[in-house]
């Protein structure tokens, strides 16, 4: 049932759906938890699913002063605590990637998978032109905001503004940074994204305990456009053990396999 939690001021709405262990999605920046209405029920068939809307998205109103990826980190700990009350998956898609990975980094207790599809670690992994101040997102996304904000249509252009603010110089993380987090992490993301394959694949090298799935024939917007494909590779990799492979490379140190007869 769709209900709300006040964490420490902000009154936010989530949806919970399934049975199992705790999968927590974190949507993608200006929209909210709709956007993974084409892979809601696949991942609600095997996990306890939760759907928050972050500070100043969907149904979860904004508040007063900046929207940054710290404070939306905060948030999340915070929700994790109250409401799962134990570790979790965590999926986040785009902005909602950024907010996992710095969740992953600040509180390893709460997160045992973390699957992080088209997001960035440090803002220069956006291709030129997809973030700035001047970059008007589509209009269905205003349309869509106004559906369910409780603040009004007429407040979305000042998140816009507040989320183009934060991205001109949020997230910073460095390679020293990523070693620090040791969680499973798939790295996921189209092959036509908005962000750069090289930064991608450089957060992937950066962990160190990645995976990495390059999703053919898709764009930013993967988990709509192939969602059963995607949905296949979330699941399996949340609900599997690494496999053994036969000729490991960066990760022959992690696990030997056995000789190939």
């Amino acid at each position: 049932m769709p209900t709300y939690v006040d964490l420490d001021g902000v009154r936010t709405w989530y949806d919970e759906k399934g049975t199992g262990d705790p999968v927590v999605l974190l949507h993608p920046g200006g929209a909210d938890s709709r956007a993974f209405g084409p892979n809601l029920e696949a991942f609600a068939a095997r996990f306890r699913t939760f759907t928050p809307d972050r500070r100043g998205h969907g149904h979860t109103a904004d508040v007063s002063g900046p929207i940054t990826f710290d404070l939306m980190a905060e948030d999340t700990i915070r929700f994790l605590e109250r409401v799962v009350g134990a570790s979790a998956r965590l999926v986040g898609y785009s902005d909602g990637a950024i907010v996992a990975l710095l969740v992953a980094r600040r509180r390893p207790d709460l997160v045992s998978h973390l699957v992080f599809v088209s997001g960035v670690f440090h803002y220069d992994g956006w291709l030129p032109g997809v973030i700035g101040t001047h970059t008007a997102p589509p209009t269905f996304m205003a349309a869509s905001y106004g559906e369910v904000s409780p603040d009004g249509i007429d407040h979305y252009p000042v998140v816009v503004k507040k989320l183009a603010h934060m991205r001109l110089t949020e997230p910073a993380l460095t390679t020293d940074d990523l070693a620090a987090i040791g969680c499973r992490t798939l790295v996921m993301l189209g092959d036509d994204d908005e962000v750069r394959l090289e930064h991608a694949t450089g957060l992937y090298r950066g962990l160190t305990q990645a995976e990495l799935a390059v999703v053919p024939g898709t764009s930013h917007g993967l988990l709509v456009e192939k969602p059963e494909l995607c949905n296949r590779i979330i699941n399996d990799f949340l609900s599997t053990e690494p496999v053994p492979t036969l000729a490991p490379i960066r990760r022959a140190n992690m696990h030997r396999a056995a000789p190939h007869t």
